[in-house]
């Protein structure tokens, strides 16, 4: 009996010859990728042909041009060279139709494409699959129960709520500037709506804003975190890969940021139906108060599990706490820098906003109807700094433009809401803050003006974030002169919602 013992030189041969048609496969398949991607990029050179652009580098797409600080002051160059829509290259393989045309917006928003799925996905570990993030029947049945929650009756009692925190808001802006009149105001106004959003929304008694050590400051920072790391994921073209996203640090930030905020709504809906368990059946609830959001919610899911699972309460009570606070933040925020920097509107309102309330002791539903002027300041703060400044479609069928111009199905198209807002064509001047733009007798496109988006899609809680707007900047101006610090001017970036990459930083008066 003889046994066969393979000599290590035979062993080695073994190897290389692994190695080396392990070699030939990667090379095989990196051809068949990079075919792939030549011919995906033939296709997309082809579809968007009709709608010129500044020349695009063959693998860095239009990178250069768009640096970090400057990406919406180039936007802003390109709207008026371009007319209508330009295709926007984030690299070789990737283009999106930038529109910013009032008719091209129109005819985009009365489809029903869904939302760009290699954009959108990203935000799934953070929110999950909500409002923001469905599509088709499901995001309509969600949509039409999630509805009642924003009605007028609804809304009224929350005026109440809304100044209470924007007093406490005020109340220690008073004792900051004592030490020093300068401040920078979004974290502050960020919490502030937070605040709000919990009271409303969620029924939560106390204030967040008293503690200082609160899981709410957390959250917020989290919030911060997660917009930023998906404004660079979306611009990186080996960040595509989820296995290789989460390898990296930013991944790993990413998912610390998730479990961040999380941890914040898990013990806000864990609160609430710990109340619930004491309550009786529905109607009963009803009879004792209105239904709240989180309310809605949770009797959906009692009623039937299959229609709103744990995971798509969690998706939606993710997406509210969000969008509920930060876009209302990034509109209040903005507002108050703008008549910051244009003191005679600001007087004007301060005027109106005394002559209504005096000294501002109680603000109700109805005052918020008696401020014509205000209400111009805002919508025009609102065009030129939009909280939602872009949201995208993915083309599930042919378009075909007002001016005869088309795209095929496939193609990913971005309704640039802040270019259409500084189009020249659309707004005269638009540089210039100009509140006459929304007097009751002006006339405009119905979608020219689109701080909160438009057509079905909508922000569903628009009525909520326009009355706290109002609220917020009729009790600020009576407690506060506001003007710019000119040694830090804020740079917007648009970061999901609009932020400013310095904060925002005012120097603030006490009136007497």
């Amino acid at each position: 009996m003889s046994v066969s013992v393979l000599s290590p030189t035979r062993f080695l041969g073994s190897i290389s010859g692994l190695l080396q048609v392990a070699s030939l496969l990667v090379l095989v398949l990196l051809l068949l990728k990079a075919a792939q991607l030549y011919l995906l990029r033939q296709w997309l050179l082809k579809a968007v042909r009709e709608f010129p652009s500044p020349p695009s580098h063959w693998l860095f797409g239009h990178k250069q041009e768009f640096q970090t600080d400057q990406e919406l002051q180039q936007l802003k160059k390109w709207v008026e060279k371009f007319p209508c829509a330009c295709p926007r290259w984030l690299w070789g393989s990737r283009v999106s139709l930038m529109v910013y045309d009032p008719d091209y917006i129109k005819m985009v928003l009365g489809r029903s494409d869904p939302k760009i799925h290699g954009w959108y996905r990203f935000l799934a570990p953070w929110i999950g699959y909500g409002l923001l993030l469905l599509n088709g029947q499901t995001w309509f049945q969600h949509r039409r129960m999630l509805t009642p929650a924003f009605h007028y009756d609804i809304l009224k009692p929350y005026v109440g709520l809304m100044a209470d925190s924007v007093q406490v808001m005020l109340d220690k802006w008073e004792e900051l500037i004592s030490q020093d009149s300068h401040l920078e105001i979004f974290e502050h106004i960020s919490l502030m709506t937070l605040d709000t959003i919990m009271k409303c929304a969620f029924s939560q008694q106390s204030s967040i804003q008293m503690d200082r050590k609160s899981q709410s400051q957390s959250y917020i920072q989290a919030i911060k975190d997660v917009k930023s790391l998906f404004y660079s994921r979306v611009r990186n073209f080996f960040y595509q890969n989820d296995i290789i996203y989460w390898l990296t640090p930013d991944g790993l930030r990413s998912k610390r940021a998730c479990q961040i905020a999380h941890q914040h709504t898990d013990q806000v809906i864990k609160l609430r139906k710990a109340h619930l368990q004491d309550e009786e059946d529905l109607e009963e609830v009803r009879r004792k108060r209105k239904l709240d959001f989180l309310d809605i919610l949770l009797f959906a899911r009692m009623k039937n599990e299959s229609i709103l699972t744990d995971k798509d309460m969690r998706a939606e009570v993710d997406t509210f706490m969000f969008a509920g606070h930060d876009t209302t933040a990034s509109g209040i925020s903005w507002t108050l820098y703008a008549l910051a920097t244009h003191p005679e509107h600001q007087q004007r309102c301060r005027k109106e906003i005394q002559s209504l309330l005096g000294d501002g002791a109680s603000i109700t539903w109805d005052h918020l109807d008696q401020m014509p002027y205000t209400t111009m300041c805002i919508k025009e703060s609102l065009r030129l700094y939009p909280p939602i400044p872009t949201v995208g479609r993915e083309l599930s069928k042919p378009i075909t433009f007002p001016d005869g111009r088309s795209l095929p199905r496939g193609i990913h198209v971005s309704l640039n809401f802040y270019a259409l807002h500084h189009n020249p064509k659309v707004w005269p001047n638009p540089e210039v803050f100009d509140p006459s733009r929304f007097a009751p007798d002006s006339d405009s496109h119905s979608y020219a003006f689109l701080p909160f988006s438009g057509g079905s899609r909508n922000c569903i809680g628009k009525n909520f974030a326009m009355k706290e707007l109002k609220v917020a900047v009729a009790l600020t101006l009576l407690r506060f002169e506001l003007a710019a610090d000119p040694l830090q001017v804020p740079i917007p970036v648009p970061k999901i919602v609009l932020d400013s990459k310095n904060g925002i930083h005012l120097k603030l008066r006490k009136l007497l």
